[in-house]
């Protein structure tokens, strides 16, 4: 039983000990911290991207993209309750007989040895010193009790028990806070989870087709989620982050965005946003209309709507397919955001993902000075284009050409994987913002007929003053042929296909005397075929201009290799569709730690700033028939103002003492 009780002993002083608190308190501030720093709950794709596959592992161990609903951190708060509250239960007895205790019997040596200590002669009666020193300290604010030991008398006075009600609030408030941070915590869900109740949806699909395993009742106690709904639409349901996964939360109510109000900037940016809100309830006898915006939520049954963000609510887009070979035929599609879209070709089949539509893009563009300045780009659609394989690019494409150092271009980006950096595609746009030059220019290179036709006019041309007809027609057909060769070449793969194909064909000692060669006959080539397409189109002598778009346009051929998309699709007219993002919460336990934030204001308060304070009055006569007034006094806390304090109080008593003796 020995050992048992002591076994016992140790742990209540282990958990009530400060270093175990403080050790504690340090790790949740730690976490806190991060918590604060790292954003939570986002997609995990977005954290491997920012960390790399080791760092995202290595914090996804540690639970660092939830860190309030970690298994450890949950821990630690269950062990600061603990602790907390042993603490408070040891210590309660203790504290409660300090504040009964008056120490009224006091020994005249232990009052002599306290710091704060003075004696005095009086030839006062006893019983008017006693009165005197009772009115002063009753006038002071002490309780006080007496006690008389033979002929020695003693008023023990005592005041600032508050302080130890700070200690209760202090330490009750903690507690309080604990307790409501766990109400609020996915415990249940991670306890379902174990059990095998629950468990998180990690796949893209309709909330209807979500199983019943994933998803939770209306009477969940405590949640976060979110939820997008467009305008004129309703929803039962908000969606709670688990991870890599998550859970579908059904509402105890029906949520109707009637309309939906953004404000924006000159630039473009978002300046403010609100929802009109129809809440549906049974409960209710009409509907409750109410508009939220940011930082001014709605309160309805204990759940909290918030006006978090806004997005695209199925924008109605119409597509123009622009093909960029001649396998695959133009094309228009009329479709909305979120949907996908199976295309057509003459080999391939592609599935077209429409993801988002932007109305407002703010860029760094540079503009006729070659300065670098934002600017608002205009309307914007993001798509993926996914191929029979199943891989897909994300593709960025502006509605409005953007001009740039003088010149307009149409620009695409793209990103081939979500960890690659977005690269771009700049499309020389001709004088009505148009794509139409540059097809036409990339289809006359792609139609072997107009090239070979092409390349023969200009061969003969430039071998016009050659007399040896033999020789000439064998040249002319080297020439011509290599100019068709090398033009399909540049037209499909571009500059790196034809160095690809030099690389193949020729020596390395040999490679750079024929790249030169080949560049000026496809140089030759291309102008050939550049000028024909401009005479077709009524203009005989180019400008620098036209010479500036003929550069950009090889630019941009060289680059379509990388594209990776048959088409050039543009954005051509748009019906926008906007959806509110709503931040719906049901946390119980905010109340109980808010009242646990007062009560650990309050208790620190009374810690800090009320001290408690104990004064000793002891009369003894002395054989001269007078009476010694000794008095002490201390405190537990701020010393130098309890100094101040007691030579007031010696000064006072010591007046009263000698006036009442006169």
């Amino acid at each position: 039983m020995k050992s048992s009780r002591s076994t016992s002993t140790r742990l209540v002083d282990f958990l009530g000990s400060m270093n175990l608190a403080i050790t504690l308190l340090v790790i949740v501030a730690i976490a806190s911290v991060i918590g604060t720093v790292l954003k939570q709950n986002q997609p995990y794709p977005d954290y491997e991207i920012k960390f790399g596959k080791f760092w995202f592992e290595f914090f996804r161990s540690l639970g660092l993209y939830d860190v309030y609903s970690a298994l450890w951190f949950l821990l630690i708060l269950g062990f600061l309750l603990l602790s907390t509250t042993t603490c408070v239960i040891r210590n309660t007895p203790g504290i409660l007989r300090e504040l009964r205790h008056f120490r009224e019997k006091a020994q005249e040596k232990s009052l002599r040895a306290l710091h704060h200590s003075a004696s005095f002669v009086s030839n006062q009666p006893l019983e008017a010193i006693q009165a005197s020193s009772q009115q002063a300290l009753k006038n002071q604010g002490f309780r006080f009790r007496t006690h008389q030991e033979g002929a020695t008398h003693v008023v023990a006075a005592m005041k600032g028990g508050a302080n130890k009600w700070g200690y209760w609030l202090t330490h009750i408030g903690m507690i309080v806070i604990f307790i409501g941070g766990l109400l609020d915590s996915k415990l249940p869900i991670m306890l379902g989870e174990w059990r095998g109740t629950i468990q998180p949806e990690t796949r893209n699909i309709p909330a209807s087709e979500v199983p019943a395993i994933s998803q939770l009742g209306a009477n969940t106690y405590s949640y976060r989620g979110s939820v997008d709904i467009p305008e004129g639409r309703t929803a039962n349901i908000i969606f709670l982050p688990v991870r890599d996964g998550y859970l579908v939360q059904r509402l105890p109510y029906e949520i109707e965005v009637k309309a939906f109000r953004v404000e924006h900037y000159s630039t473009g940016q978002p300046k403010s946003f609100e929802s009109d809100l129809v809440i549906h309830d049974p409960d209710l006898k009409e509907p409750l209309a109410h508009t939220i915006s940011v930082n001014h939520p709605l309160i309805y049954k204990g759940t909290a709507i918030y006006q978090a963000n806004f997005g695209d609510g199925g924008s109605e887009v119409e597509l123009q397919f622009n093909p960029l070979t001649k396998q695959y035929a133009p094309q228009t599609l009329t479709g909305n955001i979120s949907q996908e879209y199976n295309l057509s070709s003459s080999t391939d089949q592609y599935r077209l993902e429409l993801d988002n539509f932007r109305l407002f893009n703010i860029n760094p563009v540079k503009n006729e000075q070659g300065i670098e300045e934002q600017r608002n780009i205009g309307p914007s659609v993001i798509f993926r284009l996914r191929n029979a394989a199943g891989e897909a690019i994300e593709y960025t494409n502006y509605m409005n050409p953007v001009m740039i150092e003088g010149r307009l271009y149409l620009i695409s980006g793209v990103k081939k994987s979500p960890a690659d950096p977005e690269r771009f595609l700049h499309l020389p746009a001709d004088k009505k913002g148009s794509p139409e030059l540059f097809l036409a220019f990339l289809n006359a290179l792609q139609d072997e007929a107009l090239v070979r036709n092409t390349a023969l006019a200009t061969t003969q041309a430039s071998m016009g003053a050659l007399d040896n007809q033999a020789l000439d027609a064998n040249v002319e057909t080297q020439i011509v042929e290599s100019m068709v060769r090398l033009t399909q070449l540049f037209a499909t793969q571009g500059f790196d296909g034809i160095m690809n194909d030099i690389d193949a064909r020729f020596p390395e000692a040999q490679r750079q005397s024929v790249n030169e060669a080949f560049t000026k006959v496809l140089q030759a080539s291309l102008r050939g075929v550049y000028l024909e397409l401009l005479k077709q189109r009524g203009v005989s002598e180019p400008n620098e201009t036209d010479w500036l778009f003929f550069d950009d346009s090889l630019n941009a051929m060289s680059n379509l290799p990388f594209y990776g998309s048959p088409w050039f699709i543009q954005l051509k007219t748009f019906k926008q569709i906007e959806a509110s993002g709503l931040q719906i919460t049901r946390s119980p336990g905010q109340n109980v730690v808010y009242l646990g934030c007062i009560m650990l204001t309050l208790g620190v308060f009374l810690l800090f700033y009320v001290a408690q304070r104990r004064i000793w009055v002891l009369v003894k006569p002395l054989e001269s028939g007078e009476n010694e007034v000794i008095l002490a006094g201390s405190s537990n806390r701020n010393p130098h103002d309890f100094d101040k304090y007691f030579q007031n109080l010696r000064s006072a008593f010591q007046t009263m003492l000698t006036a009442k003796g006169d």
